[in-house]
């Protein structure tokens, strides 16, 4: 999809998805220079967010607690596989020096049923529900997530998911569109 394609879209629903904007974004940085319309359609959507035109979409407005209770139960399985290493023979043979708690985690969370939350008080609810009736669920699958791991070989040239650190979706843009314009001033001569 264009960045001309993506504005559109957005002008049209009055909405930028954390999608849509993440799509900017790659294209922004893949391309060497972006052309005229690209950065008229840019100049285009901040202008409507800056107008409320089009609303700029948060990144998350729910959670999935089962993932908190999974990482934490995680966690202190793999502190606890690394403190008795030494009396356990089967673990002392497997790499355990960098787990990737993520493969673990991942592993068990496609296995459990999601318990998403909007408010806090809905969290708690769910943290509660899940102690009481999926705590023995919960361990079992991450104790099974850590045996395939422990099992399984480490892939080469695997490309794990980056960690993006995300601005405020104006200053991004703002950012963007200052420095497409000293790049444009600068290619005119001025």
């Amino acid at each position: 999809m264009s960045i001309q394609n993506i504005v559109e879209r957005a002008l049209k629903d009055g909405y930028l998805t954390p999608t849509m904007e993440a799509e900017v974004g790659r294209i922004c940085e893949s391309a060497s220079e972006l052309s005229l319309e690209e950065y008229m359609a840019l100049d285009q959507l901040m202008g409507a967010l800056l107008t409320g035109e089009v609303t700029a979409m948060p990144r998350k407005q729910f959670i999935n607690v089962m993932e908190e209770l999974v990482l934490s139960e995680a966690i202190s399985r793999m502190a606890e596989l690394e403190s008795n290493k030494i009396h356990d023979t089967t673990v002392t043979e497997k790499k355990l020096d960098s787990p990737d708690v993520g493969d673990i985690a991942a592993y068990a969370l496609n296995r459990l049923p999601p318990l998403y939350a909007t408010t806090e008080e809905g969290a708690q609810y769910q943290r509660q529900h899940a102690q009481e009736e999926l705590k023995t669920l919960i361990c079992e699958q991450v104790e099974e997530g850590i045996q395939r791991y422990l099992e399984r070989p480490t892939l080469p040239g695997r490309n794990p998911l980056e960690k993006i650190d995300r601005k405020d979706v104006f200053e991004k843009m703002t950012d963007l569109l200052k420095s497409l314009a000293l790049d444009q001033e600068s290619r005119e001569g001025h």
